[in-house]
């Protein structure tokens, strides 16, 4: 289905990064775009680029989330909002725990439930989850953060079945590292960070995952692109760790 079948969008985390370049790439192509995210005055800055329409809301506030989307039709949903507290599980805290599992998951979940009904009523629709290779592959000190991912990643396949029967196509995106201010917000905006993560690194950019999220929304009406996995070339995802037991 063409991007002129579709009328309105919805992209959650929205301010920078990945959902800012999928509310600019939508908008180019013709869409009714609503951008949802806390910082208002990045909203603001992005409707004067753009022409999109602007929320300020948390997507953890059930209330008010439900409340926005009763009063639209989505044709396409963008599900980006996410945070990251990488912390070895063995010293993970409370409240880490239950900020990844409400922006990460729940809100996800709810705006699934809010918005998917409608699209299988119209015979018609585009749920896109951005994921992470997070959800397949293992590195260190990031579980509940995996432990999210995955759980979205599932819901991805699960919501095909849901569906089934109707034109209602999901994708789920698996970015690796891409050149963002994730890691700033997470690690700290610091030139250590910007050292660690992205200095020297040739890393794909938002508006290269906007790309790809383009390329499934315009594919033909038949066509469900279920799953993309984007990163670096010069990034794999493979470990193996083996190591003997301390003395008793």
């Amino acid at each position: 289905m063409p991007f002129s079948d579709y009328k309105t969008a919805l992209v959650t985390g929205a301010s920078s990064g990945i959902g800012a370049a999928v509310v600019e790439r939508f908008c180019r192509e013709g869409l009714e775009v609503h951008a949802l995210a806390r910082n208002q005055s990045a909203l603001e800055a992005l409707s004067q680029r753009t022409g999109c329409i602007v929320h300020a809301l948390d997507v953890i506030d059930t209330k008010a989330l439900t409340s926005l989307v009763e009063s639209l039709t989505i044709d396409v949903l963008v599900n980006n909002a996410g945070v990251d507290r990488p912390r070895s599980f063995l010293n993970a805290h409370v409240e880490d725990i239950d900020l990844l599992v409400d922006v990460n998951l729940r809100a996800v979940l709810h705006l699934c439930r809010l918005v998917v009904p409608g699209m299988v009523a119209r015979d018609r629709g585009h749920v896109i989850n951005i994921s992470s290779i997070a959800a397949a592959y293992h590195f260190g000190g990031n579980s509940t953060y995996h432990a999210t991912k995955a759980a979205v990643s599932m819901l991805s396949h699960q919501l095909r079945v849901d569906a089934f029967g109707k034109r209602v196509r999901v994708t789920e995106i698996c970015p690796g590292r891409v050149s963002t201010d994730i890691f700033a917000h997470v690690h700290g905006d610091s030139p250590e960070t910007y050292e660690r993560f992205i200095k020297g690194f040739e890393l794909p950019e938002a508006k290269d995952i906007a790309d790809a999220i383009a390329f499934a929304v315009s594919a033909p009406i038949a066509v469900n692109i279920g799953h993309m996995e984007i990163t670096p070339t010069m990034q794999v995802p493979a470990g193996l760790m083996t190591t003997r037991p301390e003395p008793s």
